[in-house]
């Protein structure tokens, strides 16, 4: 069985920009090509992505299989995004071990779009239209030098795939302290949901736009079914998870690539992460939810949600446990009722060698992710912070409140806003009142609760290190993420 983590080396490649006045010279050499290969037109929807989008394109130039066309669509920035993007305009000749190729950069600015990302990439859509496929590139995101190569060669192997998404993880050389954490917490988290994929038939609930390649004829399909002019919709806060949905049920395979490796950006504030993942949670949430949410249609029975209705629920169990064990702990400890069992110290054993296993299956693992997973400490102080997100998107959607989210994303990016301190200050709140409510109890409500409560717990923990277990024992089949 062949390895599936067997990779190319990265191409040596110079890249020339070709002159104006050799536009002749150019199509002439273009026209003269005798291969007839898959066409790939590549949309950087950027905003505010002067930090990166140097980075980006030239990452794009250095690949092995050059995209035929790159077209960077700018929109709502107020940073030099546009001018550092504008300096790769252009034609550009690109040599490597592998062959001669051409490209062309194109830099378009279209001003203030209400639509943001998903009127961008629609945008790009329309000037990739002659295209066989569509790669979706986001403006923070740096590839491997093989990854168009290998998405490439995959799709065009089976006619059945509608998109298929690279692996991520993110880059975390030069984070430290708070931000290098939380950079730690998310390649972790990126390591497990990738992972979860692989190991279901590389089957991909979500196509992610940092860094996926797209079928034209699925995305054409997925149009004509839902009765839209464009692929993404502005209604979802997931545009992405609603358009695998679409692609998926338009009789397509949404995949994960084997082999083609990304680094995506990362939220390095706790401010950014919170509003990160409550809109993409929250999008989920509407994706699950049965009935008709505003113009978002619901479907609980889609079998790209599955993983997320178990995600939620796992998430709902680590936070009733996680409730229950502090809550008797404090009052056991009350009433010096508190005995020691070491049988309870086997399922924090059993997720440090799970949470290890996760660690040494990522393909550019370091110290500080086998650290991350061996202290238990680091993962679970992540977990509580999960469990806000988790707690804060189900509180949003419950309330019927309409929320912009991608504007509470940006504006948490810019460091504003103290919602994500919500969840903790609640939850100290919450445990003030029990804990006085428990003191006012008498001695003996507060036996029988304890006699009831840690039995409870006990058989809840119990199956969830079961499920532990079976994903530690589980075969990885090679894979790397």
């Amino acid at each position: 069985m062949t390895d599936m983590t067997d990779t190319i080396a990265a191409p040596k490649a110079y890249v020339t920009r070709v002159e104006p006045d050799a536009d002749n010279d150019f199509i002439a050499s273009v026209e003269a090509l005798s291969v007839q290969r898959a066409t790939i037109g590549c949309i950087i929807p950027a905003y505010n992505e002067g930090e990166s989008i140097a980075q980006v394109l030239e990452s794009l130039l250095a690949q092995s299989r050059v995209p035929d066309m790159i077209h960077v669509v700018v929109n709502n920035t107020t940073d030099d995004t546009v001018a550092i993007a504008s300096a790769y305009a252009g034609p550009h000749r690109v040599v490597n071990a592998a062959r001669e190729q051409f490209t062309e950069v194109f830099v378009h600015d279209i001003g203030k779009n209400p639509d943001k990302k998903v009127g961008a990439l629609n945008y790009g859509f329309e000037l990739v239209e002659g295209c066989d496929y569509l790669l979706g590139v986001d403006g923070d995101t740096v590839a491997d030098a093989d990854a168009v190569q290998r998405l490439e060669e995959e799709i065009v192997s089976d006619t059945r795939i509608g998109g298929i998404s690279a692996i991520y993880t993110i880059d975390d050389t030069r984070m430290s302290g708070m931000a290098g954490f939380l950079v730690a917490g998310q390649r972790a988290q990126f390591a497990a949901f990738n992972m979860q994929n692989m190991l279901r038939g590389r089957n991909m609930a979500v196509l992610g736009g940092q860094f996926s390649i797209f079928s034209m004829k699925a995305l054409h399909q997925a149009m004509i079914d839902n009765h839209q002019s464009t692929p993404w919709v502005k209604d979802s806060e997931v545009e992405d998870s609603l358009l695998s949905l679409q692609i998926k049920s338009a009789g397509y395979l949404t995949k994960i690539s084997a082999r083609a490796r990304a680094d995506v950006g990362g939220m390095t504030t706790l401010r950014g992460l919170d509003a990160q993942q409550v809109k993409w949670n929250f999008g989920a949430i509407e994706l699950m939810w049965p009935g008709q949410r505003g113009d978002t249609k619901g479907q609980p029975l889609h079998p790209n949600l599955r993983l997320r209705w178990l995600e939620n629920l796992s998430m709902l169990i680590n936070g009733v446990t996680r409730l229950l064990f502090v809550l008797l702990l404090v009052g056991s400890l009350s009433i010096h009722a508190f005995v020691f069992e070491p049988i309870w110290l086997i399922a924090p054993a059993v997720a440090i060698l799970l949470n290890l296993r996760i660690a040494l299956s990522m393909h550019r693992r370091d110290a500080k992710d086998i650290l991350f997973a061996a202290l238990f400490v680091p993962s679970e102080i992540y977990m509580w912070i999960r469990l806000g997100h988790f707690v804060r998107a189900w509180s949003k959607f419950l309330s019927r409140k309409q929320v912009d989210n991608w504007a509470a994303q940006a504006k948490a990016e810019r460091g504003s806003g103290s919602a994500f301190i919500a969840p903790a200050v609640i939850a100290v709140l919450v445990m003030a009142v029990l804990v006085l409510g428990w003191f006012l109890l008498p001695v003996i409500i507060q036996s029988s609760i304890l006699w009831v409560g840690w039995p409870i717990l006990g058989v809840i923990t119990a199956v969830q290190t079961v499920g532990m277990l079976f994903k530690l024992l589980r075969r990885q089949r090679g894979y790397r993420v």
